[in-house]
């Protein structure tokens, strides 16, 4: 097979290379293109050698292209896949700092909360001009698929403004299984047979069996309590399970800032999340993996060009959606997965407009996804939460309307738990004047945001957060995994 694939956001380098190696586990697909762009040269220059480097190692008739002209790398693409993060780490950084100011203490902040909603001002303006571009250039039909954050707000963006056939993907549900997987001893997690419905990163395990066998609520829940590391790093995520009964998708640091009820309060903090990793709750966690992953990966880089002259072995194929959907649609074998579509009634008690997360079958004829799937009523509530605020921001971040940004923010969970309606205006206005450079649709707003903050009296503070780490250093770094080879 021959055909041409464009990865948007291509200097996302780990993944990237991952997304490339799971596409040459595909027999077929070793004589395609794969269109490399990005607005980085640099990273660009470094993940152009690195899959060059595959393909000679593997003597694959693969072609590797890289461009920071996107429009000449969609030129003819049948899929495009996004891994764009708008503003960078220095844009994200805000999203942290800012809302600390506020008394807003968040894990992650790319999904929901002050700093996802923010994230997504930036990345819809975007998106829209990749929909833009792919209509125009890209194959007729051309499917995009998008792994971006915020996952539901870009995905409906381009859905309802692009006008393109998208589908977002995510990994959460996967994690979660393993997880799963464990605490019932399974060989391996193709044991487990589940069920997972909601919203990206609001996702739950609403049918659950092992070998056939249904497991429940209590059975769950002293497992996950009988463990010795996940009754630690997740204590928030099993006292959801408690109180829903049913689990949660995702980490219990993401969970802990998509529910008004656990980072309300800093003295509150320490009792559901565990420090020894950033994904279990550390205040800025996500931003200080993702500088000190940076760091490393710069210094680091004749390693990781080194490391990938070894041939591809199949069977370690990961589990990221991407290679499996387009082996799919390629060659006609099925693939179940869970993927994040508009909902037009697949989940009965969430609104049909909502980009949702459900288990889907893909083949030749698409991605078909499986229709009257109904949340426990808890669960719908919490997602209905996230939704009216993902609406109201995407509709903000595509009108450039300032107030209806605010309302999107007054509206979150955690926000709301947190803050006032003062608060919450100054705190927006703060971040739209601060990262005016990425949102173009707030140009006409900034100046009378610049004129109230200068005048107003709403206090702040400066805080770190209740749990927060410095990024460590290269030599800290090196010295960590040095001691892990030796423990192992």
């Amino acid at each position: 097979m021959s055909f041409k694939i464009a990865i948007i956001g291509a200097g996302s380098v780990g993944f990237t290379k991952k997304l490339f190696t799971d596409l040459l586990c595909v027999p077929e697909f070793r004589d395609i293109e794969v269109a490399l762009t990005d607005i980085s040269q640099h990273n660009l220059d470094m993940i152009r050698a690195i899959l060059e480097k595959i393909v000679e190692a593997n003597g694959f008739p693969v072609k590797v292209t890289a461009d920071t002209d996107r429009r000449r790398a969609l030129e003819g693409a049948k899929y495009i896949i996004s891994c764009v993060r708008v503003g960078g780490l220095e844009a994200y950084s805000d999203d942290i700092r800012i809302p600390l100011k506020y008394g807003i203490d968040q894990c992650v902040g790319d999904t929901i909360c002050a700093g996802g909603i923010l994230y997504g001002q930036r990345n819809i303006p975007v998106i829209l001009d990749f929909c833009k571009d792919i209509r125009e250039v890209a194959a007729p039909g051309a499917k995009f698929l998008n792994y971006a954050n915020p996952m539901a707000m870009n995905t409906w963006a381009a859905i309802e403004y692009g006008k393109v056939d998208t589908v977002g993907l995510c990994h959460g549900v996967q994690h979660g299984a393993e997880q799963i997987a464990e605490i019932l001893g399974a060989k391996s997690v193709s044991e487990l047979d589940y069920i997972c419905s909601g919203i990206n990163h609001q996702t739950w395990f609403i049918d659950l069996r092992l070998n056939g066998r249904k497991i429940g609520k209590d059975e769950l829940v002293a497992a996950f309590e009988a463990h010795p590391v996940f009754s630690q790093q997740e204590k928030l995520r099993i006292d959801v399970l408690k109180r829903f009964g049913v689990y949660s998708t995702e980490s219990n640091g993401h969970l802990s800032e998509y529910l008004p009820w656990y980072r309300k309060r800093p003295e509150e903090i320490a009792r559901w999340i565990d420090m020894s990793d950033w994904i279990h709750g550390e205040t800025g966690g996500y931003l200080r993996h993702s500088t000190e992953t940076r760091n490393w990966f710069e210094t680091e880089f004749p390693q990781f060009l080194a490391s990938a002259a070894k041939p591809i072995d199949p069977a370690k194929r990961s589990n990221e959606h991407a290679s499996h959907i387009l082996e799919a649609l390629e060659t006609g074998r099925v693939y179940r997965g869970h993927f994040n579509v508009k909902n037009n009634g697949v989940i009965t008690n969430l609104p049909a407009d909502a980009i949702i997360e459900s288990p889907g079958f893909v083949d030749r004829f698409g991605i078909n996804m499986v229709s009257g799937v109904t949340l426990p009523e808890a669960c719908a509530a919490t997602c209905m939460a996230s939704i009216n605020v993902q609406r109201m921001s995407v509709h903000a971040a595509v009108s450039g309307d300032i107030d209806l940004l605010k309302l999107a923010v007054l509206h979150d969970p955690l926000v709301g738990a947190v803050a006032t309606p003062e608060e919450v205006w100054q705190m927006v206005d703060e971040m739209v004047v601060a990262q005016a450079r990425w949102l173009p649709q707030y140009a006409h707003a900034v100046p009378a945001a610049k004129e109230r903050l200068a005048k107003s009296s709403v206090k702040t503070r400066d805080w770190a957060g209740a749990a927060r780490r410095n990024v460590r250093s290269i030599e800290e770094l090196r010295a960590e995994k040095s001691a892990l080879k030796k423990a192992v």
